[in-house]
């Protein structure tokens, strides 16, 4: 036997080390590519099937929010996880489906197809088109569920969304970037003052997506149409559910919209979102909880609600200029019973937005379209975006107009009033018929000012009630033709100065007379 010195066995030893470690991540890659392999291909099997959501075993390693494929190519998402089983909620119909039938996993979790060819399309949650213009020509998809952006990517709320109704953005104005809320009882105009709002943006740099979240059939057909009748479909999206669809879809449906949303935003861009409504998908979750068979002691209320509407509408803001400068404008639609905003569906939106634009029946029933109440509604940031000429206008007009209708409701009494009342109560009529508007009628900014300024400098006293909407309409069309510069001015954020004021009082006056 040949002596081996040290060295030798050294360099043995290191040789060894390293054909060890090079098999070693050699086998390591094998088995993760095998367990990857392995995972995307696994199978798993129907346990028990109910109206949109059904039990699986034998997905190995499935994930939550993974997109999973039924027989029939039926989309499902993983929502929870059971000791050997998981639950699944179906994007699609399951009639097909029974005990027995085979599932798949994707490996990859919901999303939604994003791009400018969505622009002008109507489509479902998961991106299906819906208005038989052909299959959509997008690449790009994101997640559907996506994490918010952090603290230090927002920047403050510093532009207006002009909604082209004067009631909201004389005392109510909405910001780029803000989450308003709009709330009231049924059949009170909630969706007519968004669909006005989406107006108004169509010759605008603003793009503008109706979300509709278990709404009647024929109440989603409407809308599209009247967003078609006034040219505004063509720089919109929408993305529908209808009631008689599964509560998989419905629930999907304003996440969806968002990273729909969040694409444009993150490209520099403005949007206008609208979740028409929060109810019907806090109802949709509530359905999803109870066919899951979760505790009812956690059923969805008051704290799943809260988290799931929370970490929508957290995902509205405006980005800092170095991430594009783009803005995510939130109008959330919550549905009241009998005026009670104390319930825990309006109490948890209302402390989640940035304010609440309440319409009130009393008012819809007496004919003040938009019915909305300025005592009751807010907006807690939108007055620092406010166009400087309306600053200069409308003033404390909020506060004498909510005083108004305290002294109105105390006149009611037959109390003798005295000369000042009386003038307070004839000046506060005109206010309330100069915010009067006929719906899908979205006027200028320059126009309303005109009005609100005419209102303020008493022009309009003498007026009848009868007569004032014709007045107004003089007062506007005039302003139009003879405004001349003034209109860039107040359109371009600059202060409405007092030659500039004169001149609109000027052309007010000359109009009525």
């Amino acid at each position: 036997m040949p002596e081996k010195n040290g060295n030798g066995v050294t360099e043995i030893n290191e040789a060894a080390e390293a054909l060890l470690k090079q098999s070693s991540e050699d086998l390591a890659r094998a088995l993760e590519d095998s367990v990857a392999e392995i995972n995307l291909e696994a199978v798993g099997t129907v346990v028990s099937i109910g109206y949109g959501v059904a039990r699986v075993r034998g997905l190995a390693g499935v994930e939550s929010e993974e997109l999973v494929l039924f027989e029939g190519n039926v989309p499902g998402m993983v929502l929870d996880f059971q000791e050997e089983e998981a639950d699944v909620i179906l994007l699609g119909e399951s009639d097909e489906l029974e005990a027995g039938s085979e599932v798949n996993r994707t490996g990859s979790v919901i999303t939604v197809p994003v791009g400018d060819d969505l622009i002008g399309r109507i489509v479902d949650p998961v991106g299906q088109p819906l208005d038989n213009k052909g299959p959509l020509r997008i690449s790009q998809r994101l997640p559907v569920e996506r994490e918010a952006p952090g603290i230090m990517d927002r920047a403050p709320v510093t532009e207006p969304l002009q909604t082209g109704l004067k009631v909201v953005d004389d005392m109510i104005p909405v910001g780029r970037g803000q989450r308003e809320l709009i709330v009231g009882d049924r059949q009170t105009g909630k969706t007519a003052i968004a669909v006005d709002t989406i107006i108004n943006q169509r010759d605008g740099d603003v793009i503008s997506i109706y979300c509709a979240i278990g709404k009647r059939g024929p109440a989603v057909a409407g809308v599209i149409d009247d967003l078609r009748a006034h040219g505004a479909l063509d720089s919109s999206i929408v993305i529908a559910t209808t009631a008689d669809q599964v509560p998989g879809l419905q629930f999907l449906a304003p996440y969806a919209a968002t990273s729909v949303g969040e694409y444009f935003m993150e490209k520099g861009r403005d949007v206008l979102i609208v979740y028409d409504d929060l109810t019907c998908h806090a109802r949709a979750y509530r359905e999803i909880c109870l066919l899951m068979r979760r505790p009812p002691g956690r059923e969805a209320y008051p704290g799943d609600i809260f988290y799931i509407h929370s970490r929508l509408l957290e995902r509205s803001t405006h980005l800092k200029e170095d991430l594009g400068g783009g803005s995510l404008t939130a109008l959330p639609i919550i549905e009241t019973e009998a005026q009670n905003i104390s319930g825990y569906i309006p109490t948890n939106l209302i402390s989640i937005t940035d304010g609440q634009i309440y319409l009130s029946p009393d008012l819809f029933r007496k004919g003040v379209l938009p019915a909305i109440d300025v005592g009751r509604s807010v907006s807690r940031v939108g007055g620092k975006t406010q166009l400087q000429a309306y600053r200069g206008v409308v003033g404390d007009l909020k506060l004498a107009y909510s005083q108004f209708e305290e002294l109105e409701r105390f006149a009611r009494f037959g109390t003798r009033l005295d000369e000042e009342s009386r003038r307070t109560l004839n000046r506060g009529r005109r206010v309330r018929e100069a915010l009067k508007q006929p719906q899908y009628h979205p006027i200028p900014v320059p126009e309303q000012i005109a009005v609100l300024l005419a209102v303020n400098e008493g022009l309009l006293d003498k007026v009848s009630l009868e007569e004032f909407r014709s007045a107004e309409k003089r007062i506007r069309d005039r302003v139009r033709r003879e405004s001349g510069g003034l209109w860039e001015q107040i359109q371009s954020n600059q202060e409405l100065t007092e030659d500039s004021r004169q001149t609109l009082v000027s052309i007010a006056d000359t109009a009525i007379r």
